[in-house]
């Protein structure tokens, strides 16, 4: 059992947890993901490290309320438990020798954004990080970001109640039209990352991409999580998460993602129907 010891709420339906997990937190890099199970019977719910201490032993994941499994996560508190917590899986994020790199977290893809411009910080690069949400409400990390020591922190919003409005993908067009990136990094929904792929490629900028296909063992055995890349057959848990963006089959990624929506909405529906909370 994984003791909770740390529980934040970002925004109305996103929260960070902390677990005790020592064994993990001395082995975690940049760019990995964790898999949990809130009880015996509960699934198997891949989420990314957004922070960790080899040190002290604990980790922490940030995640959005959606489905059953995240609201029953939503509803642990400090001293509960998890049933399981298994990492780190996938391959770490490549930060050596970068360069210019402008790091865009987009939404809740902010909690992986923030460890991999840390990373990228510490390894010497020029990080420039892009943060975008759909209003000042949506944005979460933003302090740890400007503790970094960044080139730059540029905030969008799509009603520009905070930073500037408009999408992510107008600041990275504008750094790559004038020169100054050697690489770009997307972390969000998968229709956000695609078009940060296509302004990188049509500007000549290598992008990588954190996809999160539907993933179930995290081993690749299953094969849930597959992705078309570059015409091949990859599998996100064990030849991810990173990939090169250019070639990321989007809509494939996109239509794979969308085939369990009515599922989850329906055991939240039902979770949320004995819930305390909705009493």
């Amino acid at each position: 059992m994984f003791e909770i010891i740390h529980k934040r709420q970002l925004s109305d339906s996103v929260y960070e947890v902390g677990v005790m997990a020592p064994r993990i937190a001395r082995k975690v890099r940049a760019g990995q993901f964790l898999i949990v199970r809130t009880g015996p019977e509960g699934e198997r719910v891949p989420f990314t490290f957004s922070d960790w201490s080899p040190q002290e032993g604990w980790v922490r994941f940030i995640f959005m309320r959606v489905g059953k499994t995240t609201h029953e996560l939503a509803h642990l508190e400090v001293g509960d438990t998890l049933a399981d917590v298994v990492g780190p899986l996938g391959v770490p994020t490549h930060t050596e020798d970068v360069g210019r790199v402008a790091v865009i977290g987009g939404g809740v893809g902010a909690a992986v954004a923030y460890p991999v411009a840390r990373a990228m910080v510490a390894a010497g690069n020029e990080v420039t990080v892009i943060l975008g949400a759909r209003n000042e409400e949506l944005l979460i990390l933003r302090d740890e970001f400007e503790a970094l020591g960044l080139k730059e922190l540029i905030v969008m919003t799509d009603d520009g109640s905070a930073g500037e409005k408009g999408l992510v993908t107008a600041p990275l067009k504008r750094l790559a039209a004038e020169g100054l990136l050697d690489h770009a990094m997307a972390i969000g929904p998968a229709i956000m990352m695609k078009f940060c792929a296509a302004t990188a490629k049509e500007l000549g900028v290598s992008c990588t991409v954190s996809l999160n296909p539907i993933m179930v063992d995290g081993t690749g055995m299953c094969g849930a999580c597959r992705v078309t890349v570059g015409g091949e057959t990859k599998f996100g848990c064990v030849d991810g998460p990173d990939f090169d963006g250019w070639v990321v089959d989007f809509e494939e990624l996109m239509s794979r993602q969308r085939i369990y929506s009515d599922v989850e909405r329906e055991a939240d529906a039902d979770f949320s129907k004995g819930c305390s909370c909705h009493l």
